[in-house]
């Protein structure tokens, strides 16, 4: 028996077997939960490969969050595998990599700069409200950030749309707590996943990480993230919303 026995889960954003959100779909699936999982264009073809290696394969839904055509007609996606949800994880960024991360803060073009917000922070409210009609019991939202709290070496505009992530996740949480919608965040250390690779330097997080996590980090290792997003998922964190859980070996409380 496990945490999520009965519920419906719908993962959006798995592309690569080594992502949060695959291994997030993994760990649901063995707590119980059917688990649907989205992704669009040229990588809607490798997440169907990759559904493969799930415990159980999933049903794969073409997702868009920045296509209103596809926002609008995912209920009728979801209603095609169940008859709704009850929770929805939000496992999606992204930034040009040639263009506003490694440095490049201080040239990053606006045009680049909103495609980043638009993806990587307004679409965790566009993917709510698409999916609320799905959930009329309440449910659980989680999103994934990089804390946004400070300035990172070589994140740039990246933790710009994180911060614009984390402020969105608060004022969902507002409004749609009176329907029983919790909202919460994951805040994961740097793990090597599909989008760390595009972040130049990026091999300079993951060894700040190493001598000051008083638990240790393993960076090759998304499980810990992964249970963390399906224990918000689950019915044990009843009251808890607006909140950003850290799972980072807890570097986040280090000061040196």
């Amino acid at each position: 028996m496990g945490i999520l026995d009965g519920k419906r889960i719908l993962v959006a954003g798995v592309t690569m077997d080594s992502s949060i959100g695959f291994a997030t779909a993994k760990v649901a699936q063995e707590q119980g939960a059917t688990v649907l999982i989205s992704n669009f264009g040229r990588a809607l073809g490798i997440t169907r490969r990759i559904a493969k290696r799930l415990p159980v394969e999933p049903a794969v839904l073409e997702l868009d969050v920045t296509d209103p055509e596809h926002l609008e007609r995912l209920p009728d996606l979801v209603r095609e595998h169940v008859d709704g949800l009850d929770g929805v994880v939000h496992s999606i960024a992204y930034g040009n990599p040639e263009t506003l991360l490694g440095g490049k803060f201080m040239t990053g073009p606006w045009q680049d700069v909103a495609q980043a917000v638009h993806v990587s922070a307004y679409s965790l409210m566009s993917l709510a409200q698409a999916t609320r009609p799905l959930m009329p019991g309440g449910g659980s939202i989680v999103g994934l950030t990089f804390d946004a709290t400070v300035a990172w070496p070589v994140y740039d505009w990246m933790g710009v749309a994180k911060a614009g992530l984390e402020s969105c996740s608060r004022y969902l949480a507002r409004d749609l707590g009176p329907e029983g919608i919790r909202v919460n965040l994951v805040a994961a250390g740097p793990l090597r996943t599909l989008a760390a690779k595009a972040i130049p330097g990026f091999s300079d997080l993951e060894e700040m990480w190493s001598g000051r996590s008083p638990l240790g980090w393993d960076n090759t290792d998304q499980e810990p993230t992964a249970k963390a997003v399906v224990a918000l998922l689950s019915d044990f964190f009843p009251a808890t919303t607006g909140e950003i859980v850290h799972v980072d070996g807890g570097y986040h409380a280090m000061g040196a």
